[in-house]
């Protein structure tokens, strides 16, 4: 972290007994999460306790929540945590009734629970009173159970009939008094290049502005929470993660599993893998950025020959230092639980020398970009100014990484709750405060640069760090089985934001629940806020600004 940009300073802590006192009578209990204290809350009281804590307390970041069926009770858990210093957070738990599971939603507080409610009712069951429209999320509205109940049937058979996919205007949307406005339905994907994957966007237009529209995910939902349950800590769960953000977030979605069951499990990882890691990491956010960038230009004025290739070859060259660190292209299964599978290629100087003249070569591909990108008209004049999402909307609606930043919120785990070797590197975070499309492109090119200062830090260390002190792994026990009902939120810095990790633990060495906090899938809430009153090309530039993949949004 660079000395020139401090972190920001941290607002006052309270402690676990100020937050009792502030939540009084609606505490009916009191539990020790491993990163969090915890507060059992009568389902009726969830808008009054979040709201205390938001206004009150200043937790303003609702970064996951989550459901569980048990043997005698259903729960929600909400974690929250503070934009200004995320190392201090705090989990709700709101147990219902098996028989009746109702409790009272938490959209009125915090917009983003919306998506994440509408989830935990779609795959455990949990009904979420006064939400203002729970029905399915990821799977169609005909689907009979939810999959991660006690009782679920998986014999069952599903029928979709034709009216699921009946058009959901119903009713008019134009102005009362303006009876010259054209209102219609217009179906956007899933099977298009600009939705970036099997994404359909229900959208109404008033004219040719867009007046409404909806994302329809679900298209991608393979059961990755499910799938983990059902494997073990030690071994079975880490080739996983590379799956949820395929396209080049390999690393670092690795990371975010690692760093939950690390806590949970007590693994210190030695200082040597660390380092590894975090360069590793950098590299995926590199090879994420400039398929991001590339993507979002070809979106923009349809240049494929030029500025997508351009920025496909430089990812290409981050690829094959990936492929030769880790021995695979895509999914790389490189970490483990304590460390990495292998130390650097041999010979080492070989590898050094390919990454420092991938560093070299950065700043003028980098040029290029601008000169190419940033600074043509036509891109601005589809950019500045579109996409609009205030930094108080973005916060809302629990918005992270270049999507947040390009709204001016300082915000990145990497520096704010430290993880790796972060927190001994010399880097700065990148904000803009454009808060539009133009800016959140700027963010992903200046981050690039900051990506390559941490790397080639890293490799100044490898390169003079003692043979006989080069540790890859701690030594872990085969077996991981964490003690029963001990829970643990960790996120880390992914290149689309805060992707987390929620385990609870029931004594086995399997998890109980396995939840994944997408950023993705919260930023990609997002889209209504940006893109109504726009055109739909405005629209469709929001969309790739995001840089969503929705392998990570359906999971």
């Amino acid at each position: 972290m660079s000395l020139e940009e401090p972190a920001p300073a941290a607002i006052e802590e309270q402690s676990a007994d100020d937050l009792a006192d502030l939540l009084g009578e609606h505490v009916l209990a009191r539990e020790e999460h491993l990163n969090a204290p915890g507060y059992v809350v009568r389902p009726d009281a969830v808008q009054d306790v979040l709201s205390a804590l938001k206004e009150e307390a200043g937790f303003d970041h609702l970064s996951c929540v989550t459901a569980q069926e048990y043997e005698d009770r259903y729960e929600s858990i909400y974690h929250l945590k503070k934009y200004d210093d995320p190392t201090q957070e705090v989990s709700v738990v709101v147990p219902t009734d098996r028989e009746h599971p109702v409790s009272q939603s938490g959209e009125p507080v915090f917009r983003t629970a919306d998506w994440h409610e509408r989830e935990a009712y779609d795959l455990v069951g949990v009904e979420y009173d006064d939400h203002p429209d729970l029905r399915r999320i990821l799977l169609p509205e005909t689907w009979q159970g939810h999959p991660l109940s006690l009782d679920y049937d998986q014999d069952r058979p599903q029928v979709v009939p034709l009216r699921e996919h009946a058009n959901p205007l119903e009713a008019d949307n134009r102005a009362e008094n303006d009876q010259d406005a054209d209102t219609m339905f217009l179906n956007i994907g899933p099977h298009h290049p600009a939705t970036h994957g099997v994404l359909h966007l229900e959208t109404t237009l008033d004219g040719e502005q867009v007046a409404d529209v909806e994302s329809d995910i679900g298209y991608l939902h393979r059961c990755e929470e499910q799938m983990a349950q059902n494997g073990t800590y030690r071994h079975q769960i880490m080739p996983y993660p590379d799956r949820w953000d395929y396209i080049s977030a390999g690393l670092l979605n690795e990371f975010a599993y690692a760093r939950a069951a690390e806590d949970l499990a007590d693994i210190e990882v030695p200082e040597y893998a660390q380092v590894v890691r975090t360069m590793g990491a950098e590299l995926c956010r590199i090879a994420a950025h400039m398929l991001a960038v590339g993507t979002f230009a070809l979106d923009i004025y349809g240049d494929f020959t030029a500025i997508f290739m351009y920025a496909i070859r430089d990812r290409e060259k981050a690829q094959n230092l990936l492929e030769d660190l880790t021995g695979q292209r895509l999914m790389f299964n490189y970490f483990r639980l304590g460390g990495v599978v292998w130390d650097l290629p041999e010979p080492r100087e070989e590898f050094f020398e390919n990454v420092r003249d991938f560093l070299d070569a950065l700043p003028e591909a980098l040029q290029e970009y601008h000169d190419l990108i940033s600074s043509n008209e036509i891109l601005q004049m589809r950019t500045v100014d579109t996409g609009v999402l205030p930094p108080e909307v973005a916060k809302d609606y629990g918005a992270t990484g270049p999507v947040a930043r390009g709204s001016g919120v300082d915000y990145d785990l990497r520096r704010d709750d430290p993880y790796g070797y972060y927190d001994e590197l010399d880097w700065n975070v990148v904000t803009e405060d454009g808060c539009d499309n133009y800016a959140r492109l700027l963010v992903r090119l200046r981050e690039v640069e900051e990506s390559a200062k941490i790397i080639e830090q890293c490799v100044d260390l490898l390169e003079d760090w003692p043979e006989d002190e080069r540790t890859i792994q701690a030594n872990v026990p085969r077996t991981l089985k964490p003690e029963d009902d001990t829970e643990v939120y960790r996120a880390v810095e992914g290149a689309k934001g805060e992707l987390g990790i929620y385990i609870r633990a029931d004594g086995t060495d399997k998890p109980a629940r396995f939840k994944i906090r997408s950023p993705c899938f919260s930023n990609l809430q997002t889209l209504p806020e940006m893109a109504q009153g726009e055109y739909v090309p405005d629209l469709v530039a929001a969309l790739g600004s995001l840089d969503i993949v929705l392998g990570e949004v359906d999971r």
